[in-house]
């Protein structure tokens, strides 16, 4: 072969790899981008409007499994220069099975080279559900910072059917002391091919633990649905002075000061089956250099409602299972710039530490027992069960819809857009719309501004205030509800270019960490639809 032909062969060849391996890429991602359960989509209300149902006893069941990951199943490390982050070659670990590879509990919500080294309390799936007039509906929330849709659409379909279960609900508190359940925080720098690899394929991932997960949820729904029972439900809700509770980290300050709960008993006696307990706050109190596993201040507080808050100034409690529901945490609600007081009236928490956790979710559980038990709280004298569902596509823009559109986290692109849901849920007097990801509170509370520097010269545009269109004596907004779309942010607020809103010389926080500016308009317009759907048929 002469030497032109030769070059011409290997030239050839050589191309040919390039176009095979461009072709190969373009195939996994496009398969990526496609994401699972594609056709997957719910749209419905039920009882179905005009279909007359005489709603009888109301039925309620509870259960909780736990979904602690067992850490002997993994590598132990010795933190060697304390700082509660794994560097390789600083740090040390024990190859436990010998794989030349870390496997760690990747903790989730900070930094994502936090890898656990103990456990200080359980993390749960706890589910309510709910049955009456023909309709069923399960809602589990789960210790967990978030998990996408795609995964609670494979429990779904898990479910027993024999159960006749309408519809199933799942929302996570967003523990930043739990593990990854998202693929963020799993140990992978972008530094490196090796690094981007890892990033693209979720090497670090534990795929194991989240299928724990995706178990417990499917058995506490299953679980809390065998258990029902006819009960009487009281309901209550206080508004919070907010100074000792949570903290508005970005302007303008508006809060989710409501603080809502409900009492399910079994009927005609004051044995408790459940206490449901929503507010809005970040469960990030032991902050980022925690490396132990814990509920955060979700553990005091259902520790609190179930078993009671000892003296001085405590509270007896009821008993049953208590299930917390995240609320409005967008904004952003959080408190770890906040000074929380002890019951005892003398001591006082700032700092991220286990005392300030305690302290915090008892004094939830106190408010809580209080307003439960005090004359403002209401028997529901209603019992229809109803439920409304409605799957939506929001356009996404920015480092959150580029891992989208390359499979990375939340799986399947639809040409520019992610699909997510909404729901909305009547249980006699009491109401819930479920958020999928982290609103801001002026959304459902009212306080939209739109304010010089904003980046598209906007009028408030998520008007009314979706609270306010809500009916039920006790209205519940539910947060990270059937995904994790990230911060949901009024468009008129939306402020990534200079010159920047209310005179800062640099744009406020959350941007970073949202799906885009038209996700929020999109998000309120079809709550508006799914909750005058559901009124239709109350």
């Amino acid at each position: 072969m002469s030497s032109f032909f030769a070059r011409h062969w290997i030239l050839t060849t050589f191309l040919g790899l390039i176009v095979l391996f461009v072709v190969l890429v373009a195939g996994v991602i496009g398969y990526r981008m496609k994401g699972p359960y594609r056709s997957y989509a719910v749209d419905f209300v039920k009882p179905a409007k005009g279909e007359a149902v005489t709603p009888g006893a109301l039925e309620v069941g509870a259960a909780k499994v736990d979904i602690t990951p067992d850490l002997a199943e993994y590598d132990p490390w010795t933190d060697v220069d304390g700082n509660g982050r794994y560097k390789a070659g600083v740090d040390t670990y024990v190859d436990a099975n010998n794989n030349g590879k870390f496997d760690a509990v990747w903790m989730a919500g900070f930094n994502n080279d936090r890898p656990a080294q103990k456990v200080h309390d359980p993390l749960w799936a706890r589910a309510i559900a709910v049955r009456n007039n023909g309709v069923t509906v399960a809602m589990v929330s789960i210790d967990s910072i978030g998990i996408m849709h795609e995964k609670f659409i494979a429990v779904r379909k898990s479910i027993d059917p024999s159960l006749n279960i309408d519809h199933v609900i799942f929302s996570c508190t967003h523990n930043h002391e739990a593990p990854d359940t998202m693929g963020l925080w799993s140990n992978h720098n972008i530094d490196s091919i090796g690094s981007i690899y890892k990033v693209l394929f979720n090497s670090n991932f534990d795929h194991k633990y989240l299928a724990k997960v995706q178990a417990a949820c499917k058995q506490a729904a299953e679980e809390a649905v065998k258990s029902l029972q006819p009960a009487d439900m009281t309901l209550g809700s206080v508004k919070l002075d907010v100074t000792n509770f949570v903290d508005d980290s970005r302007l303008p300050l508006v809060y989710d000061k409501m603080l809502n709960c409900a009492r399910f008993v079994k009927q005609g006696t004051d044995e408790t089956i459940a206490t449901l307990v929503s507010a809005g706050n970040h469960a990030e109190t032991l902050g980022g250099d925690n490396v132990e596993l814990t509920s955060d201040f979700c553990h005091y507080l259902r520790e609190g409602m179930e078993k009671g808050v000892a003296e001085p100034n405590g509270a007896e409690g009821f008993g049953g299972i208590c299930v917390y529901y995240q609320g409005m945490v967008g904004g952003l609600m959080t408190q770890l710039h906040t000074t929380v007081p002890h019951r005892d009236g003398t001591r006082s928490f700032r700092e991220d530490t286990w005392e300030k956790a305690e302290a915090l979710g008892e004094n939830y559980a106190i408010e809580a027992i209080k307003v439960l038990r005090g004359p403002t709280a209401t028997k529901s004298e209603t019992a229809k069960v109803a439920v409304a569902a409605k799957t939506f596509y929001a356009k996404m823009e920015g480092p959150l819809a580029y891992a989208m559109a390359l499979g990375i986290i939340h799986p399947g692109w639809y040409w520019g857009k992610a699909r997510s849901e909404i729901d909305a849920v009547r249980i006699g007097d009491l109401e819930i719309l479920t958020i999928p990801g982290e609103l801001y509170p002026e959304i459902a509370e009212g306080g939209i501004e739109a304010p010089d520097g904003q980046d598209f010269a906007l009028p408030a545009m998520e008007v009314p205030p979706l609270r306010g269109q809500m009916k039920g004596k006790v209205n519940v907004i539910m947060g990270l509800a059937n995904d994790e779309i990230g911060y949901i942010i009024p468009k008129s607020q939306w402020d990534v270019k200079p010159p920047y809103a209310y005179g800062r010389d640099k744009p406020q926080y959350g941007e970073v960490n949202s799906g885009g500016p038209d996700v929020a308009p999109t998000v309120h317009e079809v709550s508006m639809e799914t909750l005058a759907r559901l009124h239709e048929v109350l």
